[in-house]
């Protein structure tokens, strides 16, 4: 189920709405501090749910980041849906960052998996096995499968996927979110090479994770 964009995740209206009713009705009972406080409030709920249009690599076979955020890890672990070792790169967002999650190849979504859990601090290697998380597995050009996992956090506690199995997807659209939080892992198959290292900051659906291997 794609979503449209209107500069701001959906999701994130009811608290905007609420926080911008609150600090108004605080200024006309004329308690001016508190109203100063609501404000900044309000605008930190609208900074955080913004959902900026972007524009994806040239490379058409390039993998792009499924999240805004900094490089946590790069190395090569067990994939949480097929079992095999394969390479994963994990995107870590802090409250300053896009929380609106975006594919990063095209194809049509295999599985999705919800899978509750604990809430501890998403940039702990323990997170991608004991947080709360969903899974959407995409299959791509040449039937090379990707799977994503939304990773919830210390503060995040709730995770969106608007992507169902069957529905398609072109590389860079939206498919969640995950409010307050926290961290996606990618796990890419070994036809890529990942291009990114840890430190680096990356934005969803523009920054190049990986590229094909050359023959």
């Amino acid at each position: 189920m794609l979503k449209p964009s209107v500069g701001v995740a959906l999701e994130g209206l009811p608290y905007i709405i609420i926080s911008a009713f609150t600090t108004l009705l605080s200024a006309i009972l004329g308690w001016w501090i508190v109203t100063l406080i609501l404000l900044g409030l309000t605008c930190f709920i609208g900074h955080f749910f913004r959902d900026p249009e972007r524009v994806g690599p040239e490379d058409a076979e390039a993998v792009s980041s499924p999240a805004d955020g900094k490089i946590i890890k790069v190395t090569r672990e067990i994939d949480p849906v097929s079992g095999e070792m394969r390479q994963v790169i994990a995107v870590f967002m802090n409250v300053f960052n896009v929380h609106v999650n975006r594919v990063p190849v095209s194809g049509k979504v295999e599985l999705v998996r919800y899978i509750p859990g604990k809430f501890v601090n998403a940039s702990f290697d323990k997170a991608s096995t004991d947080n709360e998380r969903n899974i959407v597995v995409i299959t791509g050009k040449g039937n090379q499968r990707f799977t994503m996992v939304q990773i919830a956090g210390l503060i995040a506690r709730r995770i969106v996927c608007w992507a169902e199995p069957a529905d398609k997807f072109k590389r860079g659209e939206r498919f969640g979110l995950i409010k307050f939080g926290s961290r996606v892992d990618l796990y890419i198959p070994d036809g890529y090479v990942p291009v990114v290292g840890v430190g680096k900051k990356v934005i969803a659906g523009e920054t190049t994770l990986a590229e094909k291997r050359k023959a």
